[in-house]
């Protein structure tokens, strides 16, 4: 076996970076925001598509919340309270 710190250095990096990402934001449902404006908040918020923030409106309408972003949690805080303040009801969970 040929040793190559190089890519010894990379996998860890990699390893970390999995890790990392274990965390999402979740969005409950209430009974207070139209399904225009939680697309919308997605959409800008999430980067969602279109289609990909109609079908989690649809979830979180019809199920009572949906993962709607995933990253570390140092990502998706800023995401989260952007959200919030838009008046959605959204956590971030560790997964």
């Amino acid at each position: 076996m040929i040793w190559n710190s190089d890519t010894q250095e990379l996998e860890d990096i990699s390893l970390l970076t999995d890790v990392d990402k274990g965390f999402a934001i979740i969005l409950y449902n209430d009974d207070v925001n139209t399904f225009d404006h939680v697309i919308h908040c997605l959409i800008k918020y999430c980067k969602h598509s279109d289609e990909q923030a109609e079908q989690c409106a649809m979830i979180v309408h019809y199920k009572g919340k949906c993962q709607v972003k995933n990253g570390t949690e140092i990502e998706l805080t800023p995401i989260c309270k952007a959200l919030q303040n838009q008046g959605l009801s959204a956590a971030i969970e560790e997964l």
